[in-house]
């Protein structure tokens, strides 16, 4: 869904890690006035939702964090505690029960980059999820599951939603921001088929002449790269929101006639992401107290040329398409749920498994399904969590920002054959 989200939103943006919107006294700069043909409507600020605090419950010893890690088997795996000893409630144990069943048919077939499962260790667990009533979410888990600590156990979580911007289908004045689809040539190449060294990297660019050059940046496709082509499947009205759009990934459209068209990432330009809040307050442009999604948007509505100047910096540039199914759609191609899915680190977490966080707010604590991945949410541990849409998702992921520890749940056995050192089936 959003290769990125407003938690990982605010930890790319900082280029540290993606929360915390909405500083106290700093708001969205909009108008009093009513809209025009000429003028979308504002988009209204959203106050951050504060959660109650809660103690973490203790990492398991002897699990460390390991440098260089780049999957959960080199990153080392310890045995957690049981499911039915985990402070589980059968409110978020139904909500991620609904969300594994989602994610079952395609977690039985896929290849885990993690090396600890394969696809058919997990049929008997979704088999057993078809058949479970009312009141027995917990149950089920306790039944078929393990707990495992991925190194030290030490979690990081933010939030992201699916947001609403002001948009039209056609250009038309007060919607002049493109949204652009994938450009029939923009290649990704896989550049493993040229070398074992690279196995595993891919780069994108496009063929220019005889040679394979980097795609246009965030510049040149503003500019107008890819003007005149039809790649336009529509117009934004603030190009701060849209900005803002790329990192989160995915979004409702509010058109001018009320109605609402669902856009999805589809793909990137291959560039490199720059976090413009650590740029913008290592240049002392905000304060510490202003790096916020709003304080961000604040600064850049109050100084156009600048603001335009700066984001340029990043030169990344997402592309997209619109959703007419279920959604917002998760890394899985399926759809991700409020409260339910999680992003995370496929190397270290396999798409589609459950995950307990026992984090120091509450909001963010319980069991989550990894359904989703993100450009900020990399390495052991990290996750972005999924609020649905809507003013209260917003206010949530804004101030999202939990530490604490991560537990995977896994079939029962996963652990003692990793400890035994025999091969994944």
């Amino acid at each position: 869904m959003r290769k990125g989200g407003l938690a990982a939103l605010a930890a790319l943006l900082l280029a540290g890690c993606s929360n915390a919107i909405v500083p106290r006294g700093v708001e969205t700069v909009t108008s009093s006035r009513p809209p025009t043909r000429a003028q979308a409507p504002a988009q209204r600020p959203v106050a951050v939702r504060q959660s109650t605090g809660a103690v973490p419950l203790p990492p398991i010893a002897g699990g460390v964090a390991v440098d260089g890690a780049t999957t959960a088997l080199t990153a080392g795996v310890v045995a957690g505690p049981s499911v039915a000893s985990l402070p589980l409630t059968e409110e978020s144990a139904a909500r991620a029960l609904a969300a594994f069943r989602v994610s079952c048919p395609s977690l039985v077939r896929r290849t885990d980059p993690t090396g600890l499962t394969r696809g058919a260790d997990w049929q008997g667990a979704c088999d057993a999820a078809r058949g479970v009533g009312a009141g027995q979410a917990r149950t089920f888990f306790s039944q078929w599951f393990e707990t495992a600590q991925v190194g030290d156990g030490k979690a990081f979580a933010t939030g992201y939603y699916e947001p609403e911007i002001h948009g039209s289908r056609t250009r038309q004045p007060g919607y002049e921001t493109p949204i652009y689809g994938v450009p029939s040539d923009l290649v990704e190449a896989d550049l493993g088929l040229f070398s074992t060294d690279l196995k595993g990297k891919r780069i994108r660019g496009r063929v220019d002449g005889s040679k394979f050059v980097p795609y246009y940046d965030r510049t040149a496709i503003e500019e107008g790269a890819l003007a005149g082509r039809g790649l336009e499947i529509a117009w934004a009205a603030d190009p701060v929101e849209m900005f803002f759009l790329q990192v989160q990934g995915s979004a409702r459209l509010r058109l001018p006639d009320g109605g609402v068209m669902r856009i999805g990432y589809a793909g990137q330009n291959g560039r490199d992401y720059t976090g413009i809040g650590k740029l913008m307050r290592d240049r002392g442009l905000i304060g510490p107290d202003q790096a916020s999604m709003q304080g961000l948007m604040a600064w850049l509505r109050a100084n156009p040329e600048q603001g335009r100047a700066v984001m340029r910096e990043n030169k990344s540039f997402v592309f997209f398409r619109e959703l007419t199914g279920p959604g917002p759609l998760g890394a899985m191609g399926l759809p991700v749920t409020g409260n339910a899915s999680v992003a995370a680190d496929v190397r270290f977490v396999p798409l589609g498994a459950p995950v307990f966080l026992s984090m120091d707010r509450t909001d963010a604590s319980g069991l989550w399904v990894a359904q989703d991945t993100g450009g900020a949410i990399k390495g052991a541990n990290r996750f972005d969590t999924f609020w649905g849409a809507g003013d209260e998702a917003r206010a949530i992921a804004g101030g999202m920002s939990a530490r604490g520890t991560a537990w995977l749940l896994l079939p029962i056995g996963t652990v003692a054959r990793i400890a035994s050192g025999r091969p994944t089936p």
